[in-house]
């Protein structure tokens, strides 16, 4: 499934980069608008003749005073290739004296509008194609829920807690995945809530939930950029590659047999994540999300560059989504006692030896310290003896 999103992240590219290629380069004769309405302005051009006497001869602004309403002759000289004319000052962004992005001819299609092709773009590739992905992820992580359960010990728990996080590493952890979820549910609901919500709701309350949502969003965004790079340095010492992770990866970590493959503190999956889902589409999503924010410096935030960062913002995100769902179901109701460890910090000394026996053998033979924080360890009580 990631070949469709790589075909959409090329396609999305291309098509932009060539609607910047034509804007920054001198107008050449098979690129100029039709010699009509090459130099005029959008509202004066004079559209083209028609049953009604004196027709040809009107401009749109005489045609306005007999036919209120008609905007048919100015969508067709916009159609016709004509830029036209905002009455933004062009001061204040390179395109801000243009109403129309210029229209373009690609090989094999028709003439059309930069804007549209980045519509069409997000319609007919990103929608359908992450919307397909994430269902698929998540039917099959219900199956194998379904029909392999969670990963239970096969050893009773001995009582004995070793420190897998400390404080600071659960607190990284969990605004980084508040943020993201906040993230993760405004974005949804804002790419897909047109076709799914929208029908259901009805305009008036879609209309709030996803201005409400936009703007949890917005203040989101700058709180797991800065958790993400918290979260990076914080991790990656643990996370960097290390004897042993190819086989773990060759035998998916031994979930289907039922005898988890040796691990350090964090197995190749969970490096997989990391490398991949936390620091190359994290740091990508970042980034496209501050140029939409139009912060990064250096940077000319034209239309075309806008509709890059969208299209690099959404396939990058829908990835992340791919990867963290799984992430987020192994560390929850996916492994028995997972989301204990990450709430108190502490595991039992049988789940430490049983998913990651590595990092117990460091931990007993004292290179790793058993409590690194501290800190007390909680109360050992049944239901924790128990999961």
């Amino acid at each position: 499934m990631l070949r469709p999103f790589l075909a959409t992240l090329l396609l999305a590219l291309g098509l932009t980069g060539q609607v910047l290629a034509q804007a920054s380069a001198q107008p050449a004769e098979s690129q100029a608008a039709p010699p009509a309405v090459q130099s005029a302005n959008i509202m004066d051009v004079k559209p083209e003749a028609s049953a009604e006497p004196g027709y040809a001869t009107q401009t749109n602004g005489e045609r306005a005073k007999v036919q209120p309403g008609n905007n048919a002759p100015m969508w067709r000289q916009v159609n016709s290739g004509a830029a036209g004319v905002s009455s933004l000052p062009k001061s204040e962004a390179p395109e801000a004296g243009v109403l129309i992005q210029p229209f373009v001819q690609y090989p094999g299609s028709r003439l059309t509008n930069a804007g549209e092709a980045w519509r069409e773009v997000r319609n007919r590739w990103l929608i359908p194609y992450g919307g397909s992905l994430l269902l698929i992820v998540a039917v099959a992580i219900a199956l194998f829920y379904w029909r392999v359960g969670s990963i239970k010990l096969h050893d009773a728990p001995t009582g004995r807690l070793i420190e897998r996080f400390t404080p600071f590493e659960r607190s990284a952890h969990m605004v980084n995945a508040v943020a993201f979820s906040i993230l993760a549910i405004s974005g949804l609901v804002m790419a897909f809530g047109k076709f799914l919500l929208l029908p259901i709701i009805g305009t008036t309350l879609f209309g709030w939930l996803a201005y409400a949502l936009k703007n949890a969003h917005n203040f989101a965004g700058p709180l797991f950029a800065v958790s993400l790079v918290v979260v990076i340095v914080t991790f990656i010492r643990d996370n960097l590659p290390a004897k042993g992770d190819l086989n773990w990866l060759l035998k998916g970590g031994g979930m289907l047999s039922g005898h988890e493959v040796k691990s350090g503190r964090f197995n190749a999956g969970e490096k997989v994540v990391f490398w991949g889902g936390v620091f190359v589409l994290g740091l990508i999503v970042v980034a496209s999300g501050l140029v939409m924010d139009k912060v990064l410096p250096g940077i000319v935030y034209e239309r075309g560059t806008m509709q890059v960062a969208h299209m690099v913002h959404s396939v990058a995100n829908i990835l992340m989504l791919v990867l963290f769902m799984g992430h987020i179901y192994l560390g929850t109701i996916g492994t028995e006692g997972a989301l204990q460890g990450m709430r108190t910090g502490y595991v039992d000394e049988t789940w430490a030896r049983e998913h990651h026996e590595l990092w117990y053998d460091d931990v007993k033979s004292g290179k790793v310290p058993a409590q690194r924080s501290g800190q007390p360890a909680p109360p050992v009580t049944p239901t924790a003896v128990q999961s």
